[in-house]
């Protein structure tokens, strides 16, 4: 907690992209990208809870199997 507030970090992933579709699922360094971003939410130790806004069903999975809500 920080100063008796909770923080809660949102992140974004859209499913749909105009120019690499499901970006958000492309494996990087064996990986898939949005987990690269739930990671670096994971070590700010002011944030008490992250969650992932998605409309895809897949991101969905994803965020969950890193321990994020979807």
């Amino acid at each position: 907690m920080y100063a008796d507030n909770r923080i809660i970090a949102i992140l974004p992933a859209r499913g749909g992209s105009t120019r690499i579709l499901g970006k958000n699922l492309k494996p990087l360094a064996g990986k898939p990208m949005i987990a690269y971003a739930i990671e670096a939410a994971a070590e700010i130790p002011e944030i008490d809870l992250c969650v992932v806004s998605t409309d895809d069903p897949e991101i969905a999975a994803v965020a969950c199997a890193y321990g994020v809500r979807a």
